[in-house]
C-alpha cells in the first residue's frame, strides 16, 4: 500500500487518505503525557466504536471490516479483494508510557504475487500499523521546513513515520523492511509465508525497541494504531482475523 509517498504526491495522499489520523494528533497530544497506567487498550472487538475508516485516494475498492465470531469469541474479520483500506484507532497514546503491543491473528492465505521488495508486490493479508505524530522539536531544519509547508497548505502536520507489523507473503530473513514506496515506513515481518496460515499466531512486541531497531533513533512520543489488509497491487484476495489487540505499560 502507498502509505507514504514522496514530494507533492505525499502531501496530497496524507490529506485525502489519512485525514482521520491528522485529526487525532493535535487534540490528543496537546496536553501533558498521561499518568502511567497498566493498560491503555484491551480491544476484544465486541464493537468497532473505538475505530474509524481509513481510505486512500484513487483506490475505489475498500477492504471490508466486520465483527465476527471466532472459535474463542468475538474477533475482527478483514476481507480484501483487489482492495485497500484500514481502520484507525480514535485515540492516540504515549509509546514510552505504553510500549508493549500484543495481538493474536490468523490469515486464510498469502499472496502469490506478494513481494515486499517491490511496489507491485506491496500487499499483505494482515498489517498492524503504529503511526507516529510529527514532533518539530526533534527534527532537522530541512524536515521542519518541509512539514511547516505541509501544515500551511493543509492546516495539519502529516504523521512523522510508521512501523508496521506484517504477515509477509514470503520469508526474507530481514529484521525489518523499508517500504517500497517510502523509507518513512518500515515493516517488521512477524509472520511470513503459508506454513502457518489458518492457525492463530500470537505476538508481544516493544514498540520503542522496534522503532529504534528499524530507524536507528528514538521514536516520537505520540502515536496511534491502525489495522489493514490490502490487495490493490497484487489484485488477489485474502481473509484475516484479529482476536484481540492490547497496548500496555513496559514489562
Amino acid at each position: 500500500m502507498r502509505l507514504l509517498l514522496s514530494g507533492r504526491r505525499r502531501w496530497r495522499a496524507w490529506r485525502a487518505g489519512l485525514l482521520s489520523v491528522l485529526a487525532l494528533f493535535p487534540v490528543l497530544s496537546a496536553g501533558p503525557a498521561r499518568a502511567a497506567a497498566a493498560v491503555f487498550l484491551d480491544e476484544r472487538f465486541a464493537s468497532l466504536d473505538r475505530w474509524q475508516p481509513l481510505t486512500f485516494p484513487k483506490i475505489a475498492r475498500h477492504t471490508a471490516y466486520s465483527l465476527a465470531q471466532c472459535e474463542t469469541g468475538a474477533c475482527l474479520l478483514m476481507e480484501s479483494d483487489n482492495s485497500a483500506s484500514g481502520l484507525v484507532l480514535k485515540q492516540s497514546f504515549n509509546v514510552y508510557t505504553y510500549p508493549t503491543l500484543q495481538w493474536r491473528w490468523k490469515v486464510s492465505n498469502v499472496y502469490a504475487k506478494g513481494d515486499s521488495r517491490t511496489k507491485e508486490g506491496d500487499d499483505y493479508p494482515a498489517r498492524l500499523y503504529v503511526l507516529f505524530a510529527y514532533d518539530p522539536t526533534r527534527s532537522s531544519l530541512g524536515k521542519r521546513l518541509k512539514y511547516q509547508l505541509a501544515k500551511t497548505v493543509y492546516g495539519q502536520y502529516p504523521p512523522d513515520s510508521s512501523i508496521s507489523y506484517i504477515w509477509d507473503n514470503r520469508a526474507t530473513g530481514q529484521p525489518f523492511i523499508v517500504n517500497a514506496y517510502a523509507d518513512e515506513a518500515r515493516m517488521i515481518p512477524v509472520s511470513a509465508g503459508a506454513a502457518t496460515t489458518n492457525t492463530w499466531q500470537e505476538y508481544t512486541v516493544d514498540i520503542v525497541r522496534d522503532y529504534r531497531m528499524a530507524f536507528g533513533q528514538d521514536p516520537p512520543a505520540t502515536a496511534s494504531l491502525a489495522v489493514m489488509s490490502d490487495a490493490d497491487n497484487t489484485h488477489e484476495a485474502a481473509r484475516a482475523w484479529i482476536r484481540y489487540i492490547r497496548i500496555e505499560g513496559p514489562r
